[in-house]
């Protein structure tokens, strides 16, 4: 079992490029996969969770020539894809998997889909419904609730779905499944969660329309292969924006991140505790807009997260916790039953793990509530194999009196391989 041990830090100054968007990284090779043409992908995320999305349509009959932070995906078209020998392993990959379901449910062929301990626990009921609405045979576990799925992919039918969750995976696992659909295929959400698949789609061509919480699609001729570069990934630089604002003498540059719009909830939520922060160098010559980030240390007010912003920085949440202990006062996330069913239940996780560093954290059903300022003590604490926990109980170490032991770190490779790295490199 992998550990962390850390230190205490009096402050932190200089730059940092966070590896590439996790979520951008996976739709770029199911994208590319099922274009015409080939589609150069520029720095795209090594982590263990993207490389078993490439690996899956590589046994899926996809040519994708890889080389340092880049791909070349060599398109099959929507119905190229080849029937794969043996079961297709997502490891740890929600995203990759759901996505995979609703291109898979449209190919003519049988799949089996698995993956490792922690996803064959995630909910896959609120993908299997409305795919098997769509025409879909699928079966699983309790009703296809749970890995392994048996995917039979057939001609499939349009749907007017209103989802119950906002959730970009189960939009985006339609929305795919759409493009072999006869009909127009249209999801509504309750909130807008990410749009990075809307873009992508457009960006390749899709026939795609948005109106409000609204996307509606309409199969049409082939996508066509284009060039994608990735920006930064904003869920990753969060752990150094949080740093920079709780411990003092810090000052960090974050360069080229991801700021879309359905992203920067983490930004909005920082300035309403009226963190240092500016954005700058803002571009947007590609389909999704980056830029830079700066944030300075400062005393930090208190939050409220609820309602629409959930969906807007849902994996955020974890590192914010660790925020709230530094904040003059009392913060509130309301309604975050999502983070129940990621890679472990994160409430669950963040609340244990404060609480041996010393923090006041109430949980009531899927309310918490966190009470700072708090001086944190250094403890041995757990990140129950999810990658997000353990980075931020990491930077919870930084700003704990003392050393911390973070354990099983292992499962921050699904993400952000070279985090430590990045941590240890940091000016002091």
């Amino acid at each position: 079992m992998e550990k962390v041990i850390i230190k205490k830090l009096k402050g932190i100054t200089g730059q940092v490029v966070v590896p590439a968007d996790k979520s951008i990284s996976h739709r770029s090779v199911i994208l590319g996969a099922i274009s015409r043409g080939r589609t150069e992908i520029h720095n795209f995320l090594e982590s263990e969770d993207c490389l078993w999305t490439v690996d899956v349509f590589k046994r899926l009959g996809v040519e994708i020539e890889t080389a340092k932070l880049s791909l070349i995906v060599k398109g099959r078209g929507l119905r190229g894809l080849k029937k794969a020998a043996g079961a297709l392993y997502f490891g740890n990959s929600g995203t990759g998997l759901r996505l995979t379901a609703g291109v898979l449910s449209g190919s003519p062929f049988v799949s089996i889909l698995t993956g490792d301990d922690s996803l064959s626990k995630r909910p896959m009921k609120r993908i299997t419904m409305p795919l098997r609405q769509m025409g879909a045979v699928i079966a699983g576990k309790e009703d296809a609730d749970y890995l392994p799925l048996e995917v039979k992919g057939r001609g499939l039918r349009a749907i007017d779905y209103q989802s119950p969750i906002a959730s970009a995976q189960v939009k985006s696992s339609i929305l795919l499944a759409g493009l072999y659909a006869e009909g127009t295929t249209t999801i509504t959400e309750p909130f807008k969660s990410r749009d990075h698949t809307e873009r992508m789609l457009s960006r390749f061509g899709a026939d795609l329309k948005v109106e409000g919480l609204s996307i509606s699609l309409r199969p049409g001729p082939e996508l066509a292969a284009d060039k994608v570069e990735i920006p930064s990934d904003i869920s990753s630089a969060s752990f150094f924006m949080v740093a920079a604002a709780i411990l003092k003498n810090a000052e960090l540059c974050l360069k080229g991140v991801g700021v879309n719009p359905t992203r920067i909830g983490i930004i909005e939520i920082l300035k309403a505790m009226q963190a240092d922060i500016q954005v700058t160098n803002i571009s947007s010559d590609s389909f999704e807009p980056q830029a830079d980030i700066i944030v300075k240390s400062k005393g930090l007010k208190p939050f409220k997260i609820d309602g629409n912003l959930i969906p807007r920085l849902i994996d955020e949440i974890p590192v914010l916790m660790v925020a709230a202990t530094q904040a003059d006062g009392e913060s509130i996330i309301k309604d975050a039953a999502e983070l129940r069913v990621k890679e472990t239940d994160r409430i669950n996780s963040m609340v244990r793990g404060l609480r041996k560093l010393g923090a006041s954290v109430n949980v009531t059903g899927n309310d918490v509530i966190i009470k700072g300022p708090t001086v944190l003590k250094g403890n041995v604490v757990s990140s129950f194999g999810d990658h997000r926990t353990a980075m931020s109980m990491i930077i919870a170490g930084l700003a704990a009196e003392g050393e911390t032991t973070v354990l099983d770190t292992a499962c921050i490779k699904t993400s952000f391989p070279g985090f430590m790295e990045v941590i240890f490199k940091l000016k002091r």
